[in-house]
Parts: C-alpha cells; sequence; structure tokens
C-alpha cells in the first residue's frame, strides 16, 4: 500500500511527532509498505495533491494542526483515507474544557474547572481552590502546564501560557495516581498506571524520557476496577464521537474513585509510547497495531 505518513507540523510538539513517525516509518517499510514521509512543516501547501496520489494517510501529529482535526478535514477532500478520527471529534477532545464539558453531560467523571480564554482582568480571583493544575486548553505532552499552591505561582503559570498565545484550563489538584487506557476499534485495551519516578506528576519529562515514569501494564488493580477503567474510556471514546482509536486519562483516588482528565485522538507512538505498550499486552506488536489502525480506517472510509 501506498502510504502517507504526515508528521512534524508546527506545535510545540514537533520532536515528539517526529520521533513517532521514525519508528513507524521503519515498522510500515518492514511490512512492505511504500511509505512517504511528509513534514506538514515544509509541505502543507501541497499537502492535498500529495495526499491524492496515496492510498492511505497515516497522521502522527500533536498538537495543533493534527487533533485540532485540521488535516483531516483536508484529506476526507480529496477522497484519501486515515486513521483515527474525524475533524469533529478531533476538534472537541483537544479542546480540554469543551470535552470536559460533554463528558459532564455524558454522565462521565471529571474535575471541576475554570476556562480562561485570554488573561483576567485586575481583581480577578480564581474560583477554585489551591493548590490548582493550570494548563493550555489545546496543548498536550504536559507541555506548558504547572502546579500553582498560592498566586504567585499561579500567576507565573498563567503568564507563560498567555505568551504564548494559548487558552488556560485549571483544576484543583486531586489525590491520587494516574491510569490510561486506550481504545482499539470498539474494545478497551489493558490499562496502564503510571507512576512517575521524580516529581509529583506526569510531566513532560517524565513521558518522554528513558526511564521516566514506571508504566506498568496491565495495571496492578482489581479486575473490577479495571473493567470500570476501560468502561469509562469507552464510554468517553463514544460521547465525543471518535472512531478508530484514542486513550483516555484518569486519575485513580486512594477510594478507587476516576476521575478522567482527557482524551488523545493520536496517541503518542514513540518508543516509550502508552498505546503500543497497552497493544503488546494483547499480543499485537507495533507493526501489527499500525496494520490494525490502517484496516479500521478503510473501514471508516467505506461505511461513508
Amino acid at each position: 500500500m501506498k502510504i502517507l505518513l504526515i508528521a512534524g507540523g508546527w506545535s510545540t510538539e514537533r520532536e515528539v511527532s517526529l520521533n513517532g513517525a521514525r519508528a513507524m516509518q521503519e515498522a510500515l517499510a518492514q511490512r512492505g509498505h511504500s511509505v512517504t514521509f511528509f513534514d506538514l512543516l515544509s509541505g502543507f501547501d501541497c499537502l492535498l495533491e500529495t495526499a491524492a496520489a496515496h492510498d492511505f494517510a497515516l497522521i502522527n501529529l500533536h498538537g495543533a494542526p493534527g487533533e485540532d482535526g485540521l488535516v483531516q478535514a483536508m484529506l476526507e477532500r480529496v477522497g484519501c483515507p486515515y486513521q483515527g478520527s474525524g475533524p469533529a471529534g478531533s476538534f472537541l477532545a483537544l479542546n480540554k474544557s469543551a470535552a470536559k464539558q460533554i463528558f459532564r453531560q455524558a454522565g462521565l467523571p471529571t474535575a471541576d474547572w475554570e476556562f480562561l480564554p485570554c488573561a483576567p482582568e485586575a481583581g480577578w480571583q480564581p474560583r477554585l481552590p489551591y493548590p490548582l493544575f493550570v494548563k493550555s486548553n489545546t496543548g498536550g505532552s504536559s507541555l506548558r502546564m504547572g502546579r500553582a499552591s498560592n498566586r504567585a505561582e499561579l500567576d507565573a503559570v498563567l503568564a507563560s501560557i498567555f505568551a504564548a498565545g494559548d487558552e488556560v484550563i485549571m483544576e484543583p489538584v486531586l489525590a491520587g495516581r494516574e491510569v490510561t487506557c486506550g481504545i482499539l476499534g470498539e474494545e478497551a485495551l489493558p490499562p496502564i498506571l503510571i507512576e512517575p519516578v521524580a516529581g509529583d506528576f506526569f510531566d513532560y519529562e517524565s513521558k518522554y524520557a528513558k526511564d521516566g515514569a514506571r508504566e506498568i501494564c496491565p495495571a496492578p488493580i482489581s479486575e473490577a476496577l479495571t473493567s470500570r477503567v476501560q468502561e469509562l474510556a469507552l464510554a468517553a471514546h463514544k460521547a465525543l464521537g471518535l472512531s478508530g482509536y484514542s486513550r483516555a486519562d484518569f486519575i485513580l483516588g486512594p477510594d478507587d474513585s476516576l476521575t478522567i482528565l482527557e482524551v488523545n485522538t493520536l496517541p503518542g507512538m514513540t518508543a516509550t509510547s502508552l498505546v503500543p505498550r497497552e497493544a503488546r499486552t494483547v499480543g499485537m506488536d507495533f507493526g501489527q497495531l499500525l496494520e490494525r489502525l490502517i484496516e479500521l480506517g478503510m473501514a471508516g472510509q467505506a461505511r461513508g
């Protein structure tokens, strides 16, 4: 199959995207595919022309463009099938404050939040109590994210995010550990329990540094709790209108409560990424996982 591998782009997660794409290109070539590596940063103006000459596109972009649905919408214009979710679901999942509204409407457990589309006026006070997690509303990989225990710390994180032109979402710090669960097709994969080696939360360094975190798969939790994680991950996937695959992140509280944080529509595909690790647990190597994503993408286009 003639595959267009779209990676790079110009978000803050460019290097993560490129690292994953290299592994994808090697695995696809080993399976006999003809792969065209396409860096969106330099090639955006010829995306449609290039995509029209390929059988399938594999998108390995993080942040915007990519997770915002733009590339997917463009590929649909020239009838080039691709893996994963369509433009609407991608856009809703990327926008954390929009996704949390959908989670809450669907009855899924999510923490309270406050959304700041721009720097607040003088005299503003946060509605939520400290300590707070402060994040870019559409960012990923835990970039431009900080924990604020007081107003001075909060102002510093807000200034950093607004200076980059991003919106802000704030949530209370929740006690517990992080659990993540991938969806492949209509099936939930075995969850992973994440324990950062250093620091209090799963930040950028923990995610992408070698041995930055202990990622235990299957998660050492009860069968009932495993089923609950999988049930909520699939429910979030469906509530957002996603297809193909996704990965939902949760906080597992000391009382075994689960709180959904966010859903990723283009989960990482680096050597240390989570969904490939979950797939290996059920006997699917990296190449087989990519083949399954292609199969699901082709089936999705056939359904129209």
